[in-house]
């Protein structure tokens, strides 16, 4: 299988990104070709053979995938899947891409490979980067429903079948979106706890944005993909979820904020799921209402 590996910067982590780029030069097998994205920023000094794309504005996560995706061709077409890694990350060892091909050629019916995302100093992977309800052994590998966005392998016939990220998403849930559209779509998920991406341990509330968009693109996520009985339920929970959790002032205030503005903005085109794939998404331990 040929590979490709887009990551987004903002011209701010420029060792960091070197690092990176180094760390996937030294994948054991075919070359992997590189397309680096300057998401509103430039893009620093990168090794010879490695492709930029400087955009003039931010476009967000997502929105600055998409561009490094097409940079591949449509929908990443000149290459059978694509890397997707934070700048500021690193892979460790040198057979990932491999362990990649192996598992993709293995499984024809594999859409998506999420890594297991390990702190580079004392090597423990967080809960949150487990993707599943049950994550108290992040050394299982399993099928999951959703997948990492900063440390995952897609298979570029998914995005030609059921589209792009939601560039609209700006920050947050755009993966949960893919991978919703892609299990509909009839393809499988999984968590590779021997494929690792190395990343220091942070927390995702560090972005000023993020209460308020993780609430808006929860509601639009439900909006989009949910059928309509399961979508008061699953922003039910959610909201009963972050009340328990008792944020700050300020985020509830951020959340809540966020909350309303999922409700009264467009969320692009509604594609509910089949009900097969809410019992498909049940039967892999996380009905889509939790």
């Amino acid at each position: 299988m040929k590979l490709g590996a887009v990551v987004i910067t903002m011209g701010n982590r420029p060792d960091e990104l070197r690092a990176l780029l180094a760390s996937v030069a030294r994948q054991h097998g075919d070359r992997i070709e590189v397309v680096v994205v300057g998401n509103g920023a430039p893009v620093p000094d990168v090794p010879a053979g490695v492709r930029t794309v400087e955009l003039p504005e931010n476009l967000g996560i997502p929105g600055g995938r998409n561009v490094g995706i097409e940079a591949f061709g449509p929908s990443g077409a000149d290459v059978d899947a694509l890397l997707f890694l934070d700048d500021d990350g690193l892979l460790p060892l040198t057979d990932t891409a491999e362990l990649c091909r192996q598992a993709f050629e293995a499984d024809p019916g594999l859409g998506i490979i999420s890594f297991r995302i390990a702190d580079p100093d004392t090597g423990v992977t967080q809960r949150r980067h487990v993707p599943r309800l049950r994550a108290s052994d992040p050394m299982r590998s399993s099928r999951v429903t959703t997948f990492l966005g900063g440390a995952n392998a897609v298979r570029t016939k998914v995005i030609a079948e059921v589209g792009p990220l939601p560039g609209q998403f700006f920050y947050a849930h755009e993966e949960t979106d893919l991978a919703w559209r892609a299990l509909d779509a009839g393809w499988m998920i999984d968590y590779r706890a021997d494929m690792v991406l190395n990343h220091p341990t942070t927390a995702p509330s560090r972005h000023a944005v993020y209460h308020r968009m993780v609430a808006r693109n929860r509601v639009w996520l439900a909006r989009r993909n949910l059928p309509a009985p399961l979508v008061p339920v699953y922003l039910g929970v959610w909201l009963l979820l972050t009340l328990v959790r008792r944020p700050s002032g300020p985020a509830l205030k951020a959340w809540l904020g966020g909350f309303r503005e999922g409700w009264a903005t467009p969320c692009g085109t509604r594609r509910p799921m089949r009900w097969r794939t809410v019992w498909r998404l049940t039967r892999l331990g996380r009905p889509p209402v939790i």
